[in-house]
């Protein structure tokens, strides 16, 4: 058996390694007796030292501590607390459970020991060497994002890496993301979870579900060990998914390429009252959590069982020192907060907005160089968008409603889609925000896929084993006229043009558009608008398409490139609706079938605009003017052109209803009018 030498410690939360030993500390303010143990394997049922606290000397506070001299990182650990089991009061201590320290930067997977489920691992991070990694440090308003899962992303074989399903395996296919123009990738959670924590399966195929995305965190430091390659039962001494998730990092960094992580802290993976005891529970279950009046129940406002406490003092430190160390020590460079609404809330679970955590996060002197974006809402109608403090961006949902409304052809969606377009300023202008704090979207991962948008008139949810009533029935797609798969090269012809009309809008837009993993070669899942449970191909990239959809690619990667060109798309103020440099046109104007004449009435569905790329002073030098027309009507339109002065002309760079969609080389139009088709778009720009 080890022995090590026990000192009182300090109160420096979870396992700090430093010369001659490690001190471990752990908050519970109701607990009566806290107990450490060490193991030397993952896999070791018994440990090999056990340290009872002494609450006298080895308590300060609420915090429990102690000095174990002599240990070294890549021993493994947990927690025992004893203390009530009183469910009216909130309290359900069990000393039976080993505990994972909320502060543990490494989580081992599962193993066959019932005692000992799973442990925290001592980690020493100051030994990776960051001296060559350097931040890109993209504008907010150059971003590019690009949502995706690190398993799903290559786990098909037709990926062609070596390491498919793993972060080695996202390094193998860099090549594509920057090929296609993205600046920013925005991991799926990377926080450890169980992926087998579900009891369904598919009752078409009778495979056992996977919790495959992650939104079920059981710690805030640790990436998951899921996305290691090799065994990964086997972390090795210095924790091996750790290091591979900062290789990716570092990969990434190289090639211009920020990463953005999906962070969940809204509530974690041990569920409600009938649900496992891992970590927080056990440690002081009435702080972490929001508990209803009956304490036995918890608050739901996540819609998972659990919400965390993100109002009291305790929680708050964990959450921000949980995100200094992702973005100081693991050198991130920013955070997609899921549900960040709850983390608004106070402990009675009222919008607090400006006082919450939510303002502590914006003005943190660590965090204030990342990028912040967060999703506006909750599971149980809370919606905040457009009210969050100063520095956080947010996913704008109203602009995916209106857009998606829009294309599809309804009325009475013009007078907003002019709203989305110039960067929603009725959401962002108000606490000093910008136009890039709108985060643009027409698809993400809890929804439809792109080309599912436009072959699906509902969702089709039944491999998923919960009888199709799973993710959100209020979509605003449209299959063309056939659900789902069709060989008809009409309907085929007419939805790879209605992607090219929603790529047009999002990369035309002011604030930062953001594009879902496999929309750029037509990822369909079968119409599964809520693919959470689903590790197999109807998930993962299917990276063939890429020949079928190449026209989509290319596009997608032209108007992408489109975007970088043209910093009047770009602008870090709000449009001013006044004609800065004199020639007759404000920053922005609308048009119609007329020129001038927008069309404003609740039947109309077209529109068009055209900015200005003189009247700005975002920039040194002027841009060209960008003419926008966008046809949703079922008849072709004739629009008249805005006349140039100063000898300009119009040249057609975009005619989503052409077979050459996008032009390399802009052709001139000497016409004072142009034919738009029925549901599509044109961009023309002044030379």
């Amino acid at each position: 058996m080890n022995k090590f030498t026990v000192r009182p410690g300090i109160y420096f939360m979870g396992a700090i390694v430093l010369d001659t030993g490690v001190n471990f500390g752990i908050f519970s303010r109701n607990a009566t007796e806290m107990i450490l143990e060490i193991f030397e394997h993952s896999d070791d049922c018994e440990p090999c030292f056990t340290y009872k606290l002494d609450k006298l000397i080895n308590k300060t506070g609420d915090i429990w501590h102690v000095f174990l001299e002599g240990i070294t990182e890549g021993y493994y650990y947990g927690w025992r607390a004893d203390g009530p089991f009183d469910m009216k009061l909130g309290h359900r201590f069990s000393p039976d459970k080993l505990l994972i320290d909320p502060y543990a930067k490494c989580i081992t997977p599962k193993n066959g020991c019932p005692k000992s489920p799973r442990k925290s691992m001592i980690l020493d991070t100051k030994t990776y060497n960051w001296s060559e990694d350097m931040k890109p440090k993209n504008e907010f308003r150059d971003t590019i994002i690009y949502e995706m899962h690190v398993k799903l992303f290559t786990a098909n074989k037709n990926s062609g890496v070596a390491n498919p399903g793993t972060y080695k395996g996202v390094i193998e296919k860099i090549n594509h993301l920057k090929d296609l123009g993205i600046t920013a990738v925005q991991l799926l959670p990377i926080f450890e979870f169980d992926e087998e924590d579900l009891m369904r399966t598919n009752p078409i195929t009778g495979e056992k579900l996977k919790n495959v995305w992650g939104y079920n965190p059981i710690g805030f430091y640790a990436p998951t060990s899921n996305y290691l390659s090799g065994d990964r039962k086997v972390l090795g001494k210095l924790g091996g998914h750790v290091v591979e998730f900062r290789q990716l990092i570092e990969a990434l960094h190289k090639a211009g390429i920020e990463v953005i992580l999906d962070v969940v802290f809204n509530h974690t993976g041990e569920g409600n009252e009938m649900g496992p005891i891992i970590s927080f529970k056990g440690l002081d279950n009435s702080v972490y959590y929001i508990l209803e009046k009956n304490k036995m129940y918890y608050s739901n406002y996540s819609g998972t069982g659990n919400t965390v406490n993100c109002s009291h003092t305790v929680v708050k430190e964990l959450i921000i020192n949980s995100l200094r160390y992702w973005y100081g020590q693991l050198n991130v460079d920013g955070f997609r907060f899921d549900l960040a609404a709850i983390l608004g809330r106070d402990s009675t679970g009222k919008w607090i907005g400006d006082l919450s955590l939510l303002k502590d996060i914006a003005d943190d002197p660590v965090l204030s160089g990342a990028k912040l974006i967060a999703e506006g809402w909750d599971a149980t109608g809370g919606y905040f968008l457009g009210e969050f403090p100063c520095g956080w961006a947010e996913l704008n949902g109203k602009f995916r409603d209106t857009v998606r409304r829009f294309i599809r052809g309804d009325q009475g969606q013009v007078q907003d889609l002019a709203t989305r377009l110039v960067g929603s300023p009725d959401l962002f202008r108000k606490f000093g925000r910008r136009p890039y704090h709108s985060i643009n979207f027409v698809t993400s991962h809890d929804g439809f896929t792109m080309w599912d948008l436009v072959s699906y008139n509902k969702k089709h949810n039944h491999a998923n084993g919960e009888y199709n009533r799973d993710g959100d029935n209020h979509n605003n797609s449209y299959n063309h006229g056939i659900e789902g798969d069709t060989l008809d090269p009409v309907i085929i012809k007419l939805r790879k043009r209605q992607i090219k009309n929603f790529l047009v809008i999002l990369m035309l837009s002011q604030g930062v558009p953001m594009i879902l993993m496999g929309d750029e070669m037509g990822k369909t899942q079968q119409g599964n608008n809520n693919a959470y449970c689903q590790d197999n191909e109807m998930n993962w990239i299917n990276w063939d398409r890429l020949n079928e959809f190449g026209g989509i690619y290319l596009f997608m990667k032209k108007m992408i490139a489109f975007r970088k060109k043209h910093q009047a798309l770009k602008r870090a103020h709000f449009f001013t609706d006044t004609d800065i440099d004199g020639d007759g046109y404000k920053d922005i104007t609308w048009h119609g079938v007329k020129a001038c004449t927008p069309d404003w009435s609740n039947y109309s569905k077209s529109l068009a605009f055209m900015i200005d790329g003189g009247d700005t002073t975002d920039v040194k030098e002027n841009d060209n003017d960008i003419y926008v027309a966008l046809n949703s009507y079922h008849e072709p339109l004739i629009f008249e052109l805005p006349i140039l002065k100063n000898g300009k002309k119009w040249y057609r760079v975009v005619d989503t209803f052409l077979e050459e969609d996008f032009l390399e080389e802009p052709a001139l139009v000497n016409r004072k009018k142009y034919l738009v088709h029925s549901r599509s778009s044109i961009i023309l720009i002044s030379k």
